[in-house]
């Protein structure tokens, strides 16, 4: 996915109904012992890290349980979709544990630091609404009978990406994503050097074109 050209947008979903991701199996966990925890833990982490890192918007598509791990899956995506129903939580700390995945780092970056605590800390359950409210998801939308109101809404949420020029939307995401991690004097000057880079593509000067011709553009992504 990171190096196809044709893809333009990810959407994480689950074939199962009724759960988005449900985190790691306790019972396999139960049969490790400590190096082995450790290892499974750091290949997690780096698998979260790998997601975060595609260039392209990547969109998650709750509609169900997202849990533990469930939850850092969806954190490390940019954009989140959630069921009024769905129901999501950085649980660990009921069963001894605590986020390894990323969850710690990105929860608070998402809905603050008090919050982020608060969840943690209680590991407690919220809904697709509550969500919402927190700013944990980017929309939230009633279930249908065919229990893929998320995806469905993610799909629309695509859509609306899809006809943008995509190497100015990969350049806004590095953008954001290295900016948010420095202080604004230093994010002034990535966004500089990402721009940069956007200045001479062919569908920059097509957008250019398109609005003075008054037409809709045809990016390509070059």
């Amino acid at each position: 996915l990171r190096f196809d050209e044709k893809v333009r947008v990810v959407v994480f979903k689950s074939q199962v109904k009724g759960v988005f991701c449900a985190g790691a199996d306790l019972k396999e966990r139960a049969e490790m012992d400590d190096t082995e925890v450790g290892l499974f833990v750091r290949r997690l982490r780096n698998l979260m890290d790998e997601i975060a890192a595609l260039p392209v918007p990547t969109i998650a598509a709750i509609d169900g349980y997202a849990l533990g791990g469930g939850l850092e899956l969806a954190l490390a995506c940019d954009l989140r979709v959630a069921a009024s129903s769905a129901k999501m939580g950085l649980i660990e700390t009921t069963r001894g544990l605590l986020p390894g995945a990323g969850g710690t780092q990105r929860l608070p970056r998402c809905v603050g630091i008090g919050l982020a605590k608060e969840l943690i800390f209680t590991g407690r359950q919220i809904d697709g609404q509550e969500a919402l409210a927190m700013g944990l998801v980017n929309h939230s939308v009633p279930q249908n009978s065919e229990g893929d109101a998320a995806y469905q809404r993610a799909l629309t949420l695509a859509e609306e990406i899809l006809p943008q020029a995509p190497f100015a939307v990969k350049m806004g995401k590095l953008a954001i994503n290295r900016g948010m991690e420095v202080d604004i004097a230093s994010g002034l000057a990535i966004e500089g050097m990402c721009y940069a880079q956007n200045i001479p593509t062919r569908d920059r000067q097509e957008g250019m074109a398109a609005f003075k011709e008054k037409r809709p553009p045809r990016f390509i992504g070059k």
